[in-house]
């Protein structure tokens, strides 16, 4: 039995086929080096036209390959984790499981209903945990109401729900989660049948009368209101955490804390075992700051048609970040070691102490004076007098993507991070349903992490000496989102233009030279198309990813680059936009049938519309080119380019349809449309001139 003791939690193995893609990467590298020597052993004269068009495009693809490099450093050694829950039943494990607070956070009723949030409430407050270690904080940065009196009636729904979940071991265990999915399961237990009917009613009913178990243990529950002050606006979720921490440590001080947004539902109750067996490892456990889990969503359509199912970067590049030295922090679905988050150094001496003291710190105070000491703890005030709080403790202000920095702050102070992607997902969220929305997101994360970047806290600078270079690397292919967009407008702007002034920028089919750019992009794309099926995904689902990756780096991107530059020159600030989790039955319709979804105004559909539509003027322009040359498709220099050009507006097939086809509310807007044309058609008569 004593052998027992000293088994580890968990274990971590590599991935397979590592060989095949290292030759892969090899055998591609060699393609874009022929590339660039084509590129520079052909470069126009100065007395040629078309010059500056050839350096530009060969300074797209110089910094193509370059950001190429840095998704080969993410995807160069990934790993894979397993735990053994069953052996946190030892005794020695059990007794001392440590005690977890939960944070979820909520700003706006309107945006983010109260009904979702209980739901995600009730849906950690049944983790298969024991329940007098378990403590619920929601924070209501709305102060809503009705958030409150649904928190109230939650509490009383509990003392029935939990019984329930925990008899029967139903997954999930989001109550409207488990009937939404419950339909479909045979009802072969009556008893269950019958208890499940009953607890549905009482759902919608909400009877207090049906409420009655006395003597049994229950998670504590807390509901924490804030006063919304204007200048903390871009620090909604950051200050909202940290007036958690504070609180949480005067009532239950637990030393792991659970981070959730408001409509990321547990999804398997057995997450929490999972990370507590990374903490209480006893060979590995003293290092670990933090365990993130994927951020995944259930409202997906079959061909995801706005690219939100991250499926890629949870199943392949997260778990290359975890091989280079620890995962990022991604803001929801992460349990903290409470002394990592609030400023604590890794020290393996101070850090390796017995896991049996993990809740030995224990406040004892009255129910007055801790209500009022709370009060204090949890006030913009209080972090007025006390600057450290959002710099050096908990997470960080002043940028858009807080958990990031604070992620990389941890690791720099020396602890390890890990990351843990079970097949049963552990936490389910709601992805955007409309490309503007879609797009706002991106454009919040793009121009938070190039903050980053630009600023003391870049990998580079803030992590030198403290984390692997390796690691430094792996940040950079989500802190460069936003300057991507300058190679890609560029690529998808200027040899289309070029194609109109008559300006020749790739070479003829029939040169030997068009092998490597033929090789690169086949094996480029085809290497892609594996990966995202290997991942769960479709073809479809790859086309429409493909899409999203243009319309994000043309628009969401470009704006997040501006941003980042007028913010340098002091001419704006960040602001943190909350993105909103439901939506109009007709826009949810057009979201099931798959239809993009524009029906608004926007700059940056404004940009994608006239890219689409000069792409169309221009494709039409070179294919009147190849019939007047009387020119076949090899011998000419233009049809890489019409190729090109025909790939973009094959890509743009929903603008256009947006634009000009489509009656319904989701159509582009006639404002849009109208601008688009004149700048496509201006710039048009700009190349042709």
């Amino acid at each position: 039995m004593e052998k027992n003791h000293h088994l580890p939690l968990y274990a971590t193995k590599s991935a397979k086929a590592r060989i095949a893609f290292q030759l892969f990467a090899l055998s591609l590298f060699v393609g874009i080096c022929f590339i660039f020597v084509y590129r520079v052993s052909n470069i126009p004269s100065e007395e040629e036209a078309g010059r500056w068009a050839w350096i530009g495009l060969f300074l797209s693809e110089l910094w193509f390959c370059f950001y190429w490099f840095m998704t080969l450093v993410v995807r160069w050694n990934p790993i894979y984790r397993c735990t053994f829950k069953d052996r946190l039943s030892i005794s020695r494990y059990e007794e001392a499981l440590p005690n977890i607070d939960i944070f979820v956070c909520t700003a706006d009723p309107m945006i983010e209903p109260p009904a979702m949030v209980i739901n995600t409430v009730l849906s950690v407050m049944a983790y298969d945990y024991p329940p007098q270690k378990l403590n619920v904080y929601l924070s209501d940065d709305g102060g809503s109401d009705l958030t409150f009196y649904a928190m109230v009636e939650a509490s009383s729904f509990s003392k029935i729900w939990l019984p329930f979940c925990k008899k029967f071991k139903v997954e999930p265990r989001s109550p409207e989660a488990y009937f939404r999915t419950a339909v479909l399961e045979p009802l072969e237990d009556p008893v269950k049948a019958k208890e499940r009917s009953s607890i549905k009613i009482l759902v919608h009913a909400k009877d207090p009368k049906a409420v009655d178990i006395e003597g049994q243990p229950l998670p504590t529950l807390v509901y924490l209101a804030r006063e919304k002050r204007p200048q903390y606006h871009h620090n909604f979720k950051a200050g909202s955490v940290n007036a958690l921490i504070r609180v949480s440590s005067r009532i239950s001080n637990g030393p792991i804390i659970l981070i959730l947004d408001c409509d990321m539902y547990s999804n398997n109750s057995e997450s929490m075992r999972d990370a507590v067996c990374f903490f209480m490892d006893e060979e590995k456990g003293h290092e670990v700051g933090f365990v993130q889990f994927p951020q995944s969503f259930e409202n997906l359509t079959k061909n995801d048609v706005y690219g939100s199912s991250l499926n890629v970067i949870s199943g392949v590049e997260i778990h290359g970040f975890d091989g280079n030295g620890g995962p990022c922090f991604i803001g929801t679905g992460c349990f903290h070691r409470r002394n990592a988050l609030c400023g604590q150094k890794y020290s393996d001496q101070e850090c390796k102490e017995n896991w049996k003291g993990w809740n030995d710190i224990k406040m004892e105070e009255t129910a007055s004076v801790l209500e009022d000491t709370s009060k204090v703890l949890a006030s913009c005030t209080y972090e007025e007098k006390y600057a450290q709080w959002g710099n050096e403790m908990g997470l960080k202000y002043g940028c858009p993507v807080e958990d990031v920095i604070t992620g990389l702050a941890i690791q720099c102070r020396g602890w390890r991070s890990i990351y843990f992607n079970p097949e049963r997902k552990g936490f389910l969220g709601l992805a955007p349903t409309t490309l503007l929305q879609t797009l706002i997101q991106h454009r919040r994360w793009s121009e938070g992490d190039f903050q980053i970047f630009v600023s003391r806290y870049c990998p580079f600078v803030y992590g030198y000496k403290k984390i692997p270079l390796k690691l430094q690397l792996s940040y950079c292919p989500y802190l460069l989102w936003a300057p991507n967009c300058l190679a890609t407008l560029y690529y998808v702007a200027v040899p289309s233009l070029c194609l109109l002034s008559g300006i020749p920028l790739f070479p003829k089919i029939s040169s030997a030279w068009v092998l490597p750019f033929a090789f690169v992009i086949i094996v480029h794309r085809a290497y892609s198309l594996g990966e995202f099926v290997w991942c769960g995904g479709t073809f479809q689902g790859w086309w429409n990813e493909q899409r999203m990756w243009l319309f994000k780096r043309i628009s969401s991107y470009f704006f997040a680059f501006i941003d980042n530059i007028l913010k340098l020159m002091g001419f704006t600030d960040s602001a943190f936009a909350i993105t909103a989790k439901v939506a109009e039955t007709d826009v949810s319709q057009r979201c099931e049938q798959e239809l993009m979804e524009f029906g608004a105004s926007s700059p940056m559909f404004t940009v994608i519309a006239t890219m689409a539509l000069l792409n169309a003027f221009c494709f039409v322009g070179g294919m009147k080119r190849v019939l007047m040359d009387m020119q076949s498709w090899f011998s000419n220099p233009f049809t890489l380019q019409i190729l090109l050009c025909a790939l973009l507006v094959i890509i743009s097939l929903p603008v256009y349809q947006g634009l000009f086809l489509r009656k319904d509310e989701g159509r582009m807007p006639s404002s849009v449309t109208q601008w688009s044309l004149m700048f496509a058609a201006l710039a048009c008569a700009l190349a042709c001139y």
